[in-house]
């Protein structure tokens, strides 16, 4: 009996990383498109938090520090993003069970 649940536990702790790696490449290949000042400055970054485009409105030029702001405001709208949509992949890869980080699976 013991064998028995062990190789289901085991067979669930397989399918378990194999749904993480397929959550984790999911989350790499995404982008998220974070906004300041009703798009006036969107900042496009990618799953691994690498910016890939950002568009600045011309409205928005002549106040530097303003500019600043709007800026660190679209980044973290779009890191917000991408942190929020991998805790939601990573949550369901695992069946909500809590992964520490770097931690290999099966044991």
């Amino acid at each position: 009996m013991f064998k028995g649940g062990m190789a289901g536990m085991m067979k669930k702790a397989q399918e378990m990383q194999d749904n993480m790696q397929k959550a984790q490449e999911e989350i790499k290949n995404m982008t998220a498109t974070g906004k300041a000042a009703g798009g006036a400055v969107e900042i496009t970054i990618t799953g691994e938090h690498n910016a890939t485009d950002i568009k600045i409105d011309d409205s928005v030029m002549s106040d530097k520090e303003m500019l600043e702001d709007l800026i660190l405001t679209a980044v973290n709208d779009a890191v917000k993003q991408i942190s929020n949509t991998s805790s939601v992949k990573m949550k369901d890869a695992t069946g909500g069970m809590k992964i520490p980080g770097g931690m290999n699976l099966p044991f």
